[in-house]
């Protein structure tokens, strides 16, 4: 083994302590160079200090008003103060991503003008986005609840910008299936009119049909055989004549009788059904309900999130120490390297 390699090897075997022992002196001005360069580029003059709030909620599992509160057969997912699980928290989520909460959001508190975002520019939407997705975002806890933390400069309008997401998800929402439960009414509404209508002439026929002396067949045509065959064996022959004309109408249209009255049996029945499904239907089209449970709303930061000094500044020391230690040991391999190859020269 040359000398070389020999120092390379108790350079590489050398205790770590002694090592930081004897660069002291330049570890100790580099840790205290990176100690005050980073905490004073984290001043404000450099990195915005922003301010966080936070409303956690968690999704209500009722999406129908109706089932909720008229429908008498429950199932899971009808009570009205259940909370929701999972497949609802995400629901959520996917709401809060939406255009319909992003856009109305920058409307109501004039996000292109509080962000500094040049109107005139080519890409403001771009840029706009970009600023609102930095400072806004949603998430799912391990608790199945739903967060939504907004950063800003101002304390108070990321705390107002927090609340309005809260309550505007419920109108979105709201608003979603409202144009489904409208369409729903409507096309219950037009069945029910349908079917009234077929009711009301069913009772207009059988109206006519009274009008002729038919009111109820069965018990009609008994009474008129008895009375026919009474006055068969007493020889009256008028009211022989007389009954049977009667008979004869009534066999005439007594099954158009029997077949409206079914009709009309199974009519009122269907229009009681559909009665049922109108009311629901009107309910779910007129009322909303909230679609969350707020278990904390936002409010007025007192201190700073962002940016977190201490955490820069241990990562700039510990960093700049590191690199510090890897340049000196770099350094002292290149020396050792250009003594031995001095000192070959030497001897050669």
């Amino acid at each position: 083994m040359d000398g070389f390699e020999k120092k390379t090897e108790e350079f590489n075997s050398s205790n770590l302590v002694i090592f930081l022992y004897k660069w002291r002196k330049p570890l100790f001005i580099v840790m205290l160079s990176a100690l005050f360069g980073s905490w004073f580029f984290s001043l404000p003059w450099f990195i915005t200090p922003k301010f966080k709030s936070t409303v956690i909620m968690f999704p209500a599992s009722t999406n129908s008003i109706s089932k909720a509160l008229l429908s008498s057969q429950y199932s899971k997912g009808q009570d009205l103060v259940e909370i929701g699980e999972q497949e609802q928290a995400e629901q959520l989520l996917q709401i809060l991503n939406s255009s319909r909460i992003r856009d109305r959001i920058i409307y109501k508190f004039h996000l292109m003008q509080h962000y500094r975002i040049d109107t005139s520019a080519d890409f403001k939407y771009s840029k706009l986005y970009k600023e609102y997705e930095e400072n806004i975002s949603f998430r799912r806890t391990e608790f199945m609840a739903v967060q939504i933390t907004v950063y800003d400069e101002n304390p108070q309008f990321a705390a107002d910008i927090a609340n309005g997401i809260s309550s505007l998800l419920d109108t979105v929402k709201n608003e979603m299936q409202r144009q489904r439960s409208v369409k729903g009414l409507q096309i219950v509404e037009q069945e029910y009119n349908d079917l009234l209508k077929e009711k009301n002439n069913i009772v207009d026929s059988l109206v006519k049909l009274g009008s002729l002396g038919i009111n109820d067949v069965e018990y009609q045509s008994e009474v008129l055989n008895q009375a026919l065959a009474g006055a068969i064996t007493s020889g009256n022959r008028n009211a022989q004549t007389a009954l049977q004309k009667k008979l004869d109408v009534l066999g005439k249209y007594g099954g158009v009788y029997m077949s409206l009255k079914s009709a009309l049996e199974f009519k009122t029945e269907q229009l009681t059904l559909l009665q049922t499904k109108y009311k629901e239907a009107k309910v779910d089209a007129e009322t909303s309900l909230p679609v969350k449970f707020v278990v904390s709303d936002a409010y007025k930061a007192e201190r700073k999130s962002y940016p977190m000094r201490w955490l820069i500044m241990l990562v700039s020391t510990v960093s700049a120490l590191f690199l510090a230690v890897i340049v000196i040991m770099v350094m002292g391999k290149i020396n050792a390297y250009n003594t031995h190859k001095n000192f070959q020269l030497g001897q050669s």
